[in-house]
């Protein structure tokens, strides 16, 4: 799943770079089918992160890390869960409307190209966090491999 964001984050920002030009659209409807996969695939994590609560730690760490931790983790599944939302949501709303590989979506509301555009807006807004918040765990991970030498950067990354 994180290959398939990170994909997903670097096609938006090339996107942004060649729309209106030749051939854009085909980017565009797999930048949009990639995402609803995303959706679902989050949402399963989601639901089972909600479900299974994860193994307690084998070596005590400090109070505040576990809060930062948490909030990381709280503000990563909020962004991964919104950007596909705003995306999907405002592609719907656009006059170009949503596609699934080419397949037309059907409108369940009317155009509204002023909503979409806030929505597109909050759909990148959000790209820049989840980055920011991905950062942040890539570091705190390298943190636990190179100073801490413990358990905790094998939970996340496998």
């Amino acid at each position: 799943m994180t290959f398939l964001i990170v994909i997903l984050v670097g096609l938006g920002w090339y996107m942004m770079d060649i729309e209106g030009q030749p051939g854009s659209e085909w980017y565009f409807n797999l930048h949009k089918s990639l995402g609803l996969i995303a959706f679902v695939l989050i949402a399963l994590r989601t639901a089972w992160r909600l479900t299974h609560k994860p193994p307690t730690f084998a070596t005590r760490q400090p109070t505040w890390q576990l809060v930062v931790s948490q909030f990381t983790h709280g503000l990563l599944y909020a962004a991964m869960i919104l950007m596909p939302l705003t995306g999907f949501a405002a592609a719907s709303l656009s006059e170009e409307g949503a596609a699934f590989f080419g397949i037309e979506i059907p409108r369940l509301v009317a155009q509204n190209p002023a909503l979409s555009d806030q929505l597109f807006y909050i759909h990148e807004l959000t790209a820049w966090v989840l980055v920011v918040f991905v950062a942040i765990h890539v570091l705190a991970a390298l943190k636990h491999l190179v100073v801490n030498k413990d358990e905790v950067f094998g939970r996340m990354w496998f």
